[in-house]
């Protein structure tokens, strides 16, 4: 009798416990965080541990190839050409010492376009030891602004620092083992009132908002870096406006961000991958579900497979009603006009096509560029026969050929000469549609759906990559990196070799000769996949890789804009020498007739 009641009481402990680790598991790691800020908040970012992040990215892949030695000496050159930061190199070193938790930057509110800034984080260490590291700081802020005003103010148990020099304001205190900062007086002492009052007055902080609490249980547990946004305010600008210009929608008729409740994502180490998640809290837009049809057109030389929903058939009308009036690209003008000569409506479209959307690039190792593809299913042939003739009407002085061969109708479009030759060629058959730059790309694009075989399904790359995600239900994308860098390598290095013999000045950025191989840089990077579905009360995106989608479009911008900067320096003194002397000033345009001289001659 008493074996059957110890063992009740074990699995009762048991349970319990059970349960206690499930709520530590799913309490979200920034409620120390939105305990101290307002409901209000616009938008916070959150660093939990620095220094555990810092090394987690140490263990990361781009760093590990970063280190790699062949790059390393790549890099010496434009890496000398960079200002040397010793005064940023210490604070860092005494940012570790500190070892900072909960570290975080918010924007409360936004007056007139002023946004009120305030931030903290969590020390390890006494207080005076702490306070010597950001008297550092504070010196050397107030050494930069002779002119600042700096002053002692005294709120309740708190001494605040005072730094002006208007317009801008920096408060700073301590309180325990947290130190905050803002640029205003009274954010400060608000959040010094929260930290001091922690638990007593929970339904005015950020933590006691349900949308909050909703979109952040949606990240994980642990992560690196996280932030979030509330759109409320954006949206209520936006309603103003419009409110302001006598004009009222209904609730079908908001607008994308009217209809967000909230916006939030994180980014954290995955075994040397990094693993981004970003939430939007809104209406389910859509009941489809993509089925990724358009996979049986990859292969084994497929470097970017994408599926998305894309329902051009609901956004035909108020495309065409925004024709004159928005801004578009000519393209977008000339189709949208070349389909309502020929009579093309959004019944059409809906009835011709589905509403998935497929891309796909390969590269053959014997092709001296990729192939680009884009799908659509077809559901009505004769429609999209229509639509697809209206197409090859956009351009009047384009001249398309048709033909057809097993049941597949081709539309290409006859390429004048030049240096690329591209052919536009849609291919069209009663369950797909298939549009590319060649005609014989999309003759063997066609043959490969037919058959329904996948060589990149198959692939062990690819099915590793999507496996590592949730199963999309609006968005996928998957980029073969290594792949596309060894086509790019073998491609480019020759080019790049060419174009050093005729700018001499790249040599003072870069040495050529030392580009690492391409199986140095491949062996560190992995592939991209990307995914986006519903999840309940909103949109969930995760994305993977050595880095992410995201990061890879933020990396090749930056690489963009710093390479054009480059450029623009490096030529300015060419072009000043070889430009040619300044003309002589031109007489102006009007004459000055002299004064008559005495004997009365001109």
């Amino acid at each position: 009798m008493k074996r059957p009641i110890l063992l009740g009481i074990v699995g009762v402990v048991v349970a319990l416990a059970i349960l206690y680790a499930v709520r530590l598991a799913i309490k979200s790691p920034s409620t120390a965080v939105s305990a101290l800020l307002s409901r209000e908040t616009i938008a916070f970012a959150h660093l939990p541990d620095l220094n555990r992040a810092r090394g987690q990215w140490h263990q990361s892949d781009i760093c590990q190839l970063y280190f790699e030695p062949s790059v390393q000496e790549f890099l010496r050159k434009p890496l000398a050409r960079l200002p040397k930061k010793d005064s940023a190199t210490q604070a860092l070193h005494e940012i570790e010492q500190l070892d900072p938790k909960d570290a975080f930057i918010a924007i409360a509110r936004i007056d007139d376009n002023n946004p009120t800034l305030v931030g903290g984080f969590r020390f390890r260490g006494s207080q005076a030891d702490a306070e010597k590291v950001v008297e550092k700081w504070r010196l050397s802020l107030f050494a930069k602004n002779p002119a600042a005003k700096r002053e002692k103010v005294q709120h309740e148990r708190h001494q605040i620092d005072l730094f002006t020099v208007a317009p801008f304001t920096l408060a700073t205190a301590f309180d325990g083992e947290w130190f905050f900062a803002a640029n205003d007086l009274g954010e400060l002492k608000a959040i010094l009132y929260r930290a001091d009052h922690r638990g007593q007055d929970r339904k005015s902080t950020l933590e006691s908002d349900k949308n909050f609490r909703a979109a952040m249980a949606h990240l994980p547990a642990n992560y690196a870096l996280s932030f979030y946004v509330q759109p409320k305010i954006f949206a209520e600008k936006l309603a103003a406006l419009r409110a302001a210009n006598g004009r009222n929608v209904s609730a079908e008729q908001q607008t994308m961000l009217e209809q967000m409740r909230s916006i939030c994502g994180s980014s954290r180490f995955d075994q040397g991958k990094i693993h981004d998640l970003f939430f939007v809290g809104m209406p389910k837009l859509a009941d489809a579900k993509l089925a990724r049809s358009s996979l049986t057109l990859g292969t084994k030389d497929t470097f970017l497979y994408l599926a998305m929903l894309l329902n051009i058939g609901q956004k035909f009308d108020a495309l065409n009603q925004a024709t004159g009036t928005a801004p578009m690209t000519d393209g977008w003008r000339k189709t949208l006009q070349a389909f309502a000569r020929t009579g093309v409506t959004a019944e059409d479209w809906k009835a011709a096509f589905g509403v998935e959307l497929g891309a796909l690039a390969e590269w053959p190792a014997s092709a001296r560029w990729p192939w680009f593809f884009a799908t659509f299913p077809v559901q009505d042939a004769e429609k999209a026969g229509k639509i697809v003739e209206a197409l090859t009407r956009v351009d009047e002085d384009s001249i398309w050929n048709q033909t057809e061969k097993d049941d597949v109708r081709y539309f290409s479009m006859v390429s004048p000469a030049s240096l690329l030759a591209i052919s536009p060629t849609i291919a069209l058959s009663n369950k797909i549609m298939i549009a590319g730059l060649d005609p014989i790309s999309v003759e063997t694009a066609v043959k490969r759906n037919d058959a329904g075989r996948s060589e990149l399904s198959n692939s062990a790359d690819y099915d590793k990559a999507a496996r590592s995600i949730p199963a999309p239900t609006n968005f996928f994308a998957y980029v073969d990196v290594p792949l596309l860098y060894s086509r790019l390598d073998a491609a480019l290095r020759p080019m790049l070799f060419v174009s050093a013999a005729f700018l001499p000045w790249l040599s003072d950025y870069v040495d050529l000769a030392k580009l690492p191989p391409s199986e140095i840089i491949t062996k560190h990077i992995s592939p991209i996949v990307s995914s986006q579905r519903y999840d309940g009360d909103g949109y969930l995106a995760e994305s993977m890789g050595s880095i992410t989608l995201n990061q890879s479009g933020i990396g090749l911008v930056t690489l963009a804009a710093f390479g054009a900067t480059y450029y623009q320096r490096a030529m300015a003194p060419s072009m000043n020498t070889l430009a040619p002397p300044a003309a002589a000033p031109t007489a102006p345009r009007h004459r000055t007739l002299p004064s008559p001289s005495p004997s009365g001659a001109p």
